[in-house]
């Protein structure tokens, strides 16, 4: 084969590797493009499920804390039911109590 067209080949070859290098860092680049999109589609989205995740959550703790609540109320309202009738008891005691000593008093002064 003559030299020139040895030349030329070398010369093609040179080319055509050339463009193959050029083809893979288009495709690199495309590909880290996609890629970051792609990730930017995931933490979007994970982000979206978190925040809804925390919602349910949020949501949740607010009904367990009314439940609390509202069993703590009717707790207090028995106790405050018992003792005011305690209390209730506990004024006709006093009030015999206060006649007996009020009438120890006047027999002591008698």
């Amino acid at each position: 084969m003559p030299r020139p067209e040895v030349l030329d080949q070398i010369k093609e070859a040179e080319e055509d590797a050339d463009e193959i290098v050029e083809e893979a860092r288009r495709e690199k680049e495309e590909t880290i493009v996609e890629a970051r999109e792609r990730a930017d589609e995931i933490r979007s989205a994970a982000e979206e499920e978190a925040e809804e995740f925390a919602d349910e959550r949020l949501s949740q703790a607010r009904e367990e804390i009314e439940r609390e609540r509202e069993q703590i109320l009717r707790e207090g309202e028995r106790e405050r039911e018992q003792l005011a009738e305690e209390a209730e008891e506990n004024v006709d005691e006093a009030v015999e109590y206060a006649i007996e000593r009020f009438e120890e008093a006047v027999h002591a002064q008698t």
